[in-house]
């Protein structure tokens, strides 16, 4: 199925499941890549012809696809031989920041405290509990190690407690295409149960009998969430009565539990509607009632404490705002305000207390945590001091307590948890992440820059660098963003991300819209028809960094994933002068293709962030930026790609594709390098040994094109 030619046109042909002939020439010239066969497959679209010549590596199944894959996989590792003992260097280096043996920060549900703990040497958590005290006796729950032995892909998601604590339901996956099994454990006897219900979501909650689960089910096609289903323990999945289905294809449906713990809610999202129905957790063989029934642009998510149920809406509130009604009168006429709406700051999420309301909100890109006493008084904030940073609620089960749990982390201040008394205003420091080898935060700044795009849009930047750094222009730099979804993409810590800072690297995110780190305008003015802003709002950064003499275009690289893996396509289709390098990971490039398949997992969702191809005028404008479809005859910037076999988010034949189609049509020799993962999903390998491993390999690519090499 596929061809190798050597530069000098001499044929070298392998025998791949008996395809080609072959005759072999030993030289002592690097081998050259793969070259996929071309085999045109034509699309009649809105009048026009589109032609895709590598369709044929759609077919998973197809021995010949895999063929074509290894051979991409082999002449990446043969590009990447001589760095791999820097690899090792490396991958040995960003283990040794980490503490391999280490606990997360416990905390209280009930008459237990939950916790995770690794060990030195193993690949998965352990997650445990104790008894009314942290001197009690530890109890495992679930050893992932023991579980995953003989996968080379394992994931455990959906830890649930029954309300009585005597049992735990939890979802595994051993292929990393997101379809789980769920099982559940008695924690009294440690036995699992004969129950267990297969091609799943990992999504599972309790009712408060403690024997009647709720879980959502997947299209196994699409992988659309689209069912709810009810499952009482002693019984065969089979049967299992279906509770919801959800028709429309352009949404999906799930179910959780609120924090008072009295109600179900089965939500139904969509981009920009949202719909919710009840019931009493304490009558699971109950009717769901209608909260609110959908609105086109309403969306609206539900919390029940105490004796109100709260409402984040958007409701004449661009931004959103925050309200609350009774049970029994929750249609949108019965909603009274607690938070009103601003123009200058968006209400992203809140958590409800006996006497006290929390709401996280973003001004100015950053997180702020707002604290209102309902008894009356001030309002006040929390205080940070940083330029950049991520600041975040967590693990608030308590309804009846003053104490806010709330983590905090910069790109130079390492993950902490803390506890803040909200009637004395005193924080405790509960845990910082411990940073292993001499790490010093004193040897880094942080800053907050500004860029302007080409609309004169003020794009903010976080950047992390070597204090003693001079802006010369003459030091390499990573620039990442994200920039879909309204996913903001917070300054965060990373130690991997040490491994290139420590080697005089800056390393920076590019905030740019897409995202709704701004407020909600800032997403709205990066998707569908202006979702050409992500990309030039990226380049447009990348141009600022190079005029403010932090870096310059031979030494200025460029990383992101998945959606931001079609921002890295973008940019090297529009701007590859501009980078030394760019990584795509899991990279979702071939646009029109995949949105004009409703088949293909995430399509029909997905039309309110994209567009929907079947209209002429959302086809032209997805055509235009689409990085499989644009790419050309032109030189391209060094590219590694990253893909899994089994990516349930962005199939795997798109970046396969499209290194396919950039082989053909770049008119240079940068690197261009197809790593794929054959036994992982979308987030690439399940073990964290491996996943530093998988920096290690991303890093070594950066820095052998930096010309650093220790």
């Amino acid at each position: 199925m596929y061809s190798i030619k050597h530069k000098n046109n001499r044929l070298f042909t392998l025998i791949i499941a008996g395809v080609l002939s072959v005759s072999f020439q030993t030289t002592s010239q690097a081998a050259p890549p793969p070259v996929a066969e071309i085999i045109p497959k034509h699309f009649d679209e809105h009048g026009s012809v589109r032609t895709d010549n590598y369709y044929w590596l759609n077919e998973r199944e197809n021995p010949k696809v895999i063929d074509y894959l290894n051979a991409e996989n082999d002449y990446t590792r043969a590009q990447m031989a001589h760095t791999e003992d820097f690899q090792n260097t490396l991958y040995e280096e960003i283990k040794g920041r980490i503490k391999q043996t280490d606990l997360s920060v416990p905390y209280r549900y009930n008459d237990y405290f939950y916790y995770s703990r690794n060990e030195d040497g193993k690949e998965y958590k352990i997650y445990c509990r104790k008894k009314g005290s942290l001197d009690a006796p530890e109890e495992i729950m679930i050893d992932a190690n023991l579980m995953a032995e003989g996968h080379e892909y394992f994931a455990v998601r959906g830890q649930k407690i029954s309300s009585d604590q005597n049992l735990i339901a939890f979802a595994t996956d051993t292929v990393g295409r997101r379809i789980y099994t769920i099982q559940f454990k008695n924690l009294e006897t440690g036995e699992l149960l004969p129950d267990k219900i297969t091609s799943a979501t990992s999504n599972v909650v309790w009712a408060n009998d403690n024997k009647t689960v709720f879980y959502s089910r997947q299209d196994l096609e699409t992988l659309r969430w689209d069912k709810v289903y009810r499952h009482v323990l002693g019984t065969d999945e089979s049967a299992d009565e279906l509770i919801y289905e959800e028709l429309d294809e352009t949404f999906g449906t799930w179910v959780y539990k609120t924090k008072s713990e009295k109600f179900l809610i089965i939500e139904n999202y969509h981009t920009l509607s949202g719909e919710a129905r009840y019931l009493d957790a304490d009558t699971p063989q109950g009717e769901f009632t209608m909260f609110q029934e959908r609105e086109l642009n309403h969306e609206y998510s539900i919390d029940h404490a105490g004796d109100r149920f709260y409402i984040r809406t958007n409701h004449e509130a661009e931004n959103f705002r925050l309200m609350s009604c009774m049970a029994g009168q929750t249609a949108r006429t019965h909603w009274t305000e607690e938070v009103g709406h601003r123009d200058d700051v968006f209400l992203e999420g809140f958590e409800v207390f006996k006497d006290f309301l929390v709401v996280e909100e973003r001004k100015n890109g950053l997180i702020e945590l707002r604290i209102r006493p309902w008894a009356g008084g001030d309002d006040y904030y929390l205080e940070f001091d940083e330029a950049a940073y991520l600041a975040y609620t967590t693990d608030n089960y308590t309804y009846d307590t003053k104490v806010l749990r709330y983590g905090y982390a910069s790109m130079v201040s390492p993950r902490s948890t803390f506890d803040y008394d909200m009637s004395t205003r005193k924080k405790t420091l509960l845990k910082q992440e411990e940073v292993l080898g001499g790490y010093d935060a004193s040897k880094y700044r942080v800053e907050r820059l500004y860029a302007t795009a080409r609309d004169s849009a003020i794009i903010p930047i976080s950047i992390l660098r070597p204090k003693d750094l001079q802006k010369d222009g003459s030091h390499p730099l990573m620039l990442y963003a994200y920039g879909s979804y309204g996913h903001s993409m917070d300054a965060s810590f990373r130690s991997h991300r040490f491994t290139l800072v420590e080697r005089g690297f800056s390393y920076a995110i590019a905030h740019v819209r897409g995202g709704q780190e701004m407020g909600r305008k800032w997403y709205e003015d990066g998707k569908l028809l202006k979702k050409k802003n992500t990309f030039t709002d990226f380049i447009d950064c990348a141009d600022f960094l190079v005029k403010q003499k932090y870096t310059s275009a031979d030494r200025l690289f460029a990383n992101g994933g998945s959606a931001g893996g079609l921002l890295m396509g973008a940019i090297v289709n529009m701007r590859s002068d501009l980078f030394k390098g760019v990584v795509a990971d899991v990279p979702f490039v071939d646009v029109i293709t995949t949105m004009m398949d409703a088949s293909i997992p995430l399509t029909t969702g997905e039309y309110d962030e994209w567009g929907n191809p079947e209209s002429k005028e959302y086809y032209d404008y997805m055509l235009s930026y689409s990085p499989y479809d644009q790419v050309k005859a032109q030189d391209y910037c060094n590219i590694l790609i990253t893909t899994g076999l089994h990516d349930s988010q962005v199939q795997y034949f798109e970046p396969a594709k499209w290194v396919a189609k950039l082989r053909a049509l770049k008119t240079n020799d940068n690197r261009l390098l197809l790593k794929i993962e054959m036994e992982a999903g979308h987030g690439g390998a399940s073990g964290r040994y491996k996943r530093y491993k998988e920096y290690a390999f991303m890093y070594a690519f950066v820095l052998d094109l930096a010309g650093i090499n220790k």
